[in-house]
């Protein structure tokens, strides 16, 4: 809950999504700006969780990590104001960042979704759980039946 959270806050104060004095937005933000935000909060904190219970002995995959970390940073472009990223700003100009940068921000938001579910489900699925030493004895042992 507190990665979810704090990819909120890490998210919307420079998005302008909270509105603080530090940051400002020049175009409103989208009405699926929060709900995209929100549920790649939720998934991010579901990523990470997976790498805090990590069993001893279990294999991990580089790549799900990498997807996770990629879907945060595209939910970032996806939310964001297109004219007020400098990135955008220097490779599209003004004018090309509303003609071509805008128009692909909800495919970013549905990619950053994507990645992060993707994430989960290869870290969820490709996670083994440690192994359990084989008991000496549990051959010997012969069920009772009780009737």
């Amino acid at each position: 809950m507190a990665t979810a959270l704090f990819a909120v806050v890490f998210i919307a104060i420079p998005t302008d999504l909270i509105d603080t004095p530090l940051f400002s937005r020049e175009i409103p933000p989208t009405v699926w700006s929060w709900p995209v935000l929100s549920l790649s909060a939720v998934l991010a904190g579901l990523v990470t969780a997976t790498y805090v219970a990590h069993p001893d002995g279990a294999t991990s995959s580089r790549a799900a990590g990498r997807a996770g970390m990629a879907g945060w940073l595209v939910t970032f472009f996806a939310v964001g104001c297109p004219v007020c990223n400098k990135l955008v700003l220097l490779a599209l100009g003004t004018t090309g960042a509303m003609q071509f940068f805008e128009p692909v921000q909800p495919y970013l938001a549905a990619a950053s979704i994507v990645l992060l579910i993707w994430a989960l489900y290869a870290r969820m699925t490709r996670e083994y759980s440690c192994r359990l030493p084989a008991r000496a004895d549990a051959a010997a042992e012969v069920p009772v039946l009780v009737h």
